[in-house]
């Protein structure tokens, strides 16, 4: 049997050192998924398009390095706010079925390692926006995750309200892209973060009537009780969904997008709000699903759209 010198002079690891090897290789999925990558696609879309429409107000061209910065940036914050909701809901996803296999709901991953990995993601990010983009975009990151962490991730378990103060803080990515292009927000912004802030709506009253069992089991106050959630799911999801056709003709009235984008944006509006009325008189989970599919195709498809037909 080989001896440590033996192994020492073989240049092979002692057997914890490749234990540890191999545990550090395979925790980092779980570190992945702990940033919520699904939802940091739809993030960095929305803040390339705020990116790429701002570019529209300076006179040189487009700044790809500048991009690759701000995109970088807003993925390492977006993953930090992520994983610190993780943390702090660590004993509530471990209620639901949603959310029980989580790498730290289900014991994977520790806590302490989950706090001090969403900590190092969120402080390299902001640093990483203020010095390699501007001190507002990194403002406007920093603003977002501590009203994502401690406004709506606490009211989620107090006032179905919740769905409002989380909404604002969640439409914020094309702000960041707008202000890391030209260093201060035109109306041009805002019209993308109403789109943004109407979306959500209909999004998350989909996910909320898909797992209302599993929310009420967490003790999450997502959905009104009796009669009020009819109503309540009415409003969030036809009337939002109205708003949010009539707020995307606005890029063609201020004159920022052609005639592709108009007609893109008439088509997929008002399938969108077709899903969303199905599911307000149905309110079915078949319906629900269906809308939440509607969705997720909606948003990075007028996003991308209109950076296409761009004037």
């Amino acid at each position: 049997m080989a001896t440590e010198p033996t192994i020492a002079l073989l240049n092979v690891p002692p057997i914890a050192e490749r234990t540890r090897a191999i545990r550090f290789f395979a925790a980092i999925p779980d570190y992945w998924a702990l940033t919520k990558p699904e939802v940091n696609f739809l993030i960095l879309v929305t803040t390339f398009a705020g990116f790429y429409l701002a570019l529209g107000t300076k006179p040189h061209g487009f700044a790809a390095m500048l991009a690759l910065h701000t995109l970088l940036g807003t993925l390492l914050m977006a993953g930090g706010t992520g994983t610190l909701n993780q943390f702090i809901e660590r004993s509530f996803d471990a209620q639901m079925r949603r959310t029980a296999r989580r790498p730290l709901a289900s014991g994977r991953l520790k806590a302490p390692h989950v706090f001090w990995f969403g900590i190092a993601s969120s402080v390299v990010g902001a640093v990483y926006l203020a010095l390699a983009v501007n001190v507002l975009a990194s403002l406007l990151a920093v603003i977002t995750l501590l009203s994502y962490l401690f406004l709506y991730t606490p009211l989620k378990r107090k006032t179905p309200l919740c769905t409002l103060m989380g909404a604002f803080p969640g439409a914020v990515p094309p702000l960041i892209g707008w202000a890391a292009a030209c260093g201060r927000l035109d109306a041009g912004a805002w019209v993308l973060y109403a789109l943004v802030f109407l979306w959500q709506f209909p999004h998350f009253m989909a996910i909320a009537w898909l797992y209302r069992e599993d929310y009420a089991r967490a003790g999450y106050l997502v959905l009104p009780a009796g009669q009020q959630r009819d109503r309540f799911a009415i409003w969030q999801s036809l009337v939002a969904s109205l708003a949010l056709l009539a707020v995307s003709f606005i890029p063609v009235i201020m004159g920022e997008s052609g005639l592709v984008y108009s007609v893109a944006a008439l088509i997929c509006g008002s399938i969108f709000l077709y899903y969303s009325t199905h599911f307000a008189f149905r309110r079915s989970n078949v319906a629900a699903r269906q809308l939440l599919t509607a969705s997720i195709v909606y948003l990075p498809l007028v996003f991308m759209l209109m950076t296409l037909d761009k004037k």
